[in-house]
């Protein structure tokens, strides 16, 4: 990716409504001013997201991943605001985990967009609960138990690249994977679990800091009192993502949960497979079967109750309407959630500030669409949509 010359962008303000101008040099933000202007567009810095799959037909998990795919991938969601993001890998084999990290490792060395946009891998799995429910929709065959060997393969195929890694606590050699993986710099999370609160406290006091798409990922029937949603949410020392699609979550849910967690402990992910963005409809996958894909977004197994669902198929944007029209947040808390939140833990990344990277999204809402249209998208100073 060659230098980008100056640029001076306007837009408004999501969390002010204002004027504000941003003018990047070189890739990075020269400044960020309020200034008077006749541009409506809301702008912000590009979108966050830690937990992505796959996208528009491109699937990080098929059975031949290869360079091209994560190029496309890349660019299907540069389309939809999404500047940054953390490859998703979930439950599968080691020969089949570690051939995807070498191929992400490829595409970075290859393509300087992919190398910009790609902040690391997320590996989902296959440390995870072996029982239905829990594991979700993880190939059972493939659950297995935390090996701190296994992980130094991982590593070294990816080139260092594994950032962050979802594992259930209820292993008993969870807590020592735990401190050997903080100990390696990647960020460990909590998900697809039905450990207790023993078990999750010592993940904890190990290190663990994040909890993978809370609320989901569990038993459909759940014990009142004990069980493994309220020792992450009371947790100050967990940061929850959560899925704002309108379907993995009830508004009621997601609003009380975000609450729990308090300002600076949750951020929204989407969790997108490869029929996100597809046209509805019904497909076969790899992994979940037959599936139906609605209109809406809402994606189950197709097997006549539509009460399974098959993963999430839209975009990051679409958690803003989610958020302030059914959560009751703040435009600007919103966008937050989905730019500036993971900032603690990638470091700088969705952040409009001096000298970050000019990672910026021109977006269009109306306040009533169920998706924002986005219309412009600038990766490291560069107009790429």
């Amino acid at each position: 990716m060659s230098v980008a010359s100056a640029e001076r962008l306007l837009g408004r303000d999501p969390s002010t409504g204002r004027g504000v101008a941003v003018t990047a040099e070189g890739g990075v933000i020269k400044s960020v001013e309020f200034v008077e202007h006749a541009e409506h567009r809301w702008l912000s810095a590009g979108f966050v997201d830690l937990q992505v799959n796959g996208y528009a037909g491109h699937d990080l998990n098929g059975p031949s991943l290869d360079v091209a795919t994560v190029r496309s991938l890349c660019h299907a969601l540069l389309k939809v605001g999404v500047t940054t993001f953390l490859p998703t890998l979930i439950t599968a084999s080691e020969a089949r985990l570690v051939a995807a990290l070498r191929t992400i490792r490829e595409a970075c060395a290859q393509h300087p967009e992919v190398a910009a946009m790609v902040a690391g891998v997320h590996v989902e799995g296959p440390h995870i609960a072996p029982e239905d429910g829990p594991r979700g929709a993880h190939p059972a065959a493939e659950v297995r138990a935390p090996s701190v060997a296994e992980f130094d393969r991982w590593q070294q195929a990816a080139g260092g690249l594994v950032r962050l890694v979802t594992l259930s606590p209820h292993w008993p050699e969870a807590p020592a994977y735990v401190r050997h993986l903080v100990k390696a710099g990647v960020i460990v999370s909590l998900g697809h679990t039905s450990a207790d609160a023993a078990q999750i406290a010592a993940a904890v006091e190990a290190g663990a800091t994040l909890s993978t798409h809370l609320g989901n990922g569990s038993h459909a029937m759940l014990n009142r009192r004990h069980n493994h949603l309220w020792p992450q949410l009371a947790e100050d020392r967990l940061t929850a993502m959560f899925i704002a699609d309108g379907h993995h979550l009830t508004p009621a849910q997601l609003k009380a949960m975000l609450r729990a967690k308090g300002p600076g402990r949750a951020m929204i992910v989407s969790d997108t497979v490869a029929l996100g963005g597809l046209p509805a409809g019904k497909y076969q996958t790899p992994i979940g079967g037959k599936v139906e894909l609605r209109a809406d977004g809402f994606l189950a197994i197709d097997d006549g109750t539509g009460n399974y669902l098959a993963g999430a198929a839209l975009p990051l944007v679409a958690a803003v309407p989610v958020l302030v029209n059914q959560v009751g947040l703040t435009l600007g808390e919103a966008v937050a959630l989905i730019t500036a939140a993971p900032e603690k833990i990638l470091g700088g990344r969705g952040v409009l500030a001096v000298g970050q990277p000019a990672d910026i999204v021109l977006w269009k809402w109306d306040g009533t669409a169920a998706v924002p249209e986005v219309a412009e998208v600038w990766l490291r100073g560069r107009r790429v949509v």
